[in-house]
């Protein structure tokens, strides 16, 4: 079996301008049909090719490797921008961007051997969760034979891993280490399975991936961090689905204003003669928009706080802090996201719960991604940090 492990050579680099630019012009069409592939369930493969193509994932690549060289709140200011036109394909890509970061804190060796990857518009896919076990466990074994290793197991959650060309996981070693290694999703026994039920999400398509004696090379294969240590990986991953829950509260805004203007008439005993004229409906949508608006701005704060981290060569007391404001953001995205969903609901009467109009994916979509990291958790490690100085646990969670 012949690997290529150097990946293609970059061309030309594109500014975060540049980036901005191109986005604008793929959001708007990747919005518009949000709605319907969710309804009918067509996954978006031809629109993640499309960011991936476009190079939207190099905004936090370095200059010198042919990236953007952006900025976490440069980055953020796009992905908030993605999950507002489809939150489904924002939470999708979600590894892609958690991949780049993760390169920044690695060795160079490993920066030359994925950024290229990036350039050349590869997406990349995780499988994490196993169930069965106690949360966060793995039983996925990985074992040597020879000069190659043999793994087997199964992942329940694997964001992003169908759409993609790479796929990172994790395993236990024949010392019982945890090891990370990232495969081609061609790999012969890497079976990827499309079965995921969430309520919301769904076309994220996160299901399961199972690891059928798959070949592992030990150049594929790096070691867990050790030590600790708080990582910048974490908050950027946690503070990602808080733009999730943020885009989600600008797209509900967005429905919400087209179903007044086009669709919706006012209540039998209003004076209004056009619903856009209602006062309740100005109210909601005002509402709508103020949540949205705030939850924005608590994500680019945070991103703002991680920043100045990495300003600081990753300073241990700033990362402290930008994990709290992290922590801080995602509690107000979620109830700005639920909230927002639900006053969507207050613009139309009857036909506003229509099938074919889909707005209850708003809700949907945000409690779902509200249900990966209970907000309760976050808010009651924020108020220690603030009462006692307790810091936040280094897991992924912070």
């Amino acid at each position: 079996m012949t690997r290529d492990t150097q990946g293609p050579p970059f061309t030309e680099r594109a500014d975060p301008a540049e980036l901005y630019e191109r986005a604008a012009r793929l959001l708007p069409g990747l919005a518009e049909g949000a709605g319907e592939r969710e309804r009918v369930r067509r996954l978006p493969h031809a629109e993640i090719r499309q960011i991936a193509q476009a190079r939207l994932f190099t905004y936090r690549i370095p200059v010198e490797h042919g990236g953007a060289g952006s900025s976490v709140q440069e980055a953020f200011r796009f992905i908030i921008d993605l999950a507002a036109a489809d939150s489904n394909i924002a939470q999708a890509v979600r590894s892609s961007f958690g991949f780049v970061e993760g390169l920044l804190t690695r060795p160079e060796t490993e920066r030359r051997k994925w950024f290229p990857r990036f350039l050349a518009g590869d997406v990349f896919g995780n499988a994490g969760w196993e169930v069965g076990g106690a949360n966060g466990a793995i039983q996925t074994r990985i074992t040597r034979l020879g000069d190659h290793f043999s793994v087997s197991g199964s992942k329940f959650y694997s964001t992003g891993a169908l759409y993609a060309d790479w796929v990172s996981t994790a395993a236990l070693d024949d010392n019982g280490e945890k090891v990370f290694f990232t495969l081609p999703r061609d790999r012969e026994g890497l079976e990827l399975v499309d079965d995921f039920d969430g309520m919301g999400q769904r076309l994220t398509a996160s299901g399961t991936t199972n690891l059928n004696d798959v070949t592992v090379y030990a150049d594929e294969i790096r070691a867990a961090d050790t030590g600790g240590r708080r990582s910048p990986v974490t908050p950027f991953l946690q503070l990602y689905l808080a733009a999730v829950e943020a885009g989600i509260a600008k797209n509900a805004l967005a429905d919400a204003t087209a179903f007044a203007r086009e669709r919706a008439r006012p209540i039998a005993h209003s004076t209004a003669h056009r619903s856009v004229d209602d006062p309740y409906v100005q109210h909601a949508v005002g509402a709508i928009a103020s949540s949205a608006y705030a939850a924005e701005a608590a994500v680019l704060h945070a991103a703002a706080s991680i920043d100045r981290a990495w300003r600081a060569d990753l300073r241990p007391d700033l990362l402290t802090t930008a994990s709290v404001e992290v922590a801080q953001a995602q509690v107000f995205a979620v109830e700005a996201a639920l909230k927002s969903a639900e006053l969507l609901f207050d613009v139309g009467g009857g036909s506003a719960t229509g099938r074919t109009h889909n707005l209850d994916r708003h809700w949907r979509n945000a409690r779902t991604v509200a249900n990966h990291n209970p907000r309760y958790w976050k808010a009651a490690v924020v108020g220690a940090f603030r009462l006692n100085g307790t810091e936040p646990p280094t897991n992924g969670l912070f």
